[in-house]
């Protein structure tokens, strides 16, 4: 989450948006971002995601721990929403939403409360 975060809120900041993108821990403690490329400038977030959780499942030996972050919006609130879904070899699943709002002019989002909720295990099944 310490690494998955700040890179989002950043890219909201500075462009209003991000496609998602992946954070994972190597059995050493290393943090390492990830990007999946489709081959098109501005593929459909679904098309990234089925690649970062591809590339994330291939390298699940050499990782303990990882987290797919994307833009949402969430229906039932009305708001946009940072989601980090986490994830650890162990057996851990957590899909984290921050709920944000962009500013008029830009900057900082505003940010709400954090929640959580059990995830889905997609790198290391049982």
């Amino acid at each position: 989450m310490n690494a998955a975060l700040p890179f989002a809120l950043r890219m909201l900041a500075n462009r209003g948006e991000f496609f998602p993108y992946g954070v994972a821990m190597s059995r050493d403690g290393e943090i390492a971002m990830i990007g999946g490329f489709t081959g098109t400038e501005k593929p459909p977030s679904t098309e990234v995601l089925d690649i970062l959780y591809e590339g994330l499942r291939t390298k699940a030996a050499q990782n303990r721990g990882a987290a797919v972050v994307a833009d949402v919006r969430l229906k039932a609130e009305g708001t946009d929403a940072i989601q980090v879904e986490v994830e650890h070899s162990e057996g851990t699943a957590l899909k984290v939403f921050l709920p944000y709002r962009k500013k008029r002019f830009g900057g900082q989002p505003e940010t709400g409360q954090m929640r959580a909720e059990p995830g889905e295990r997609r790198i290391w099944s049982r």
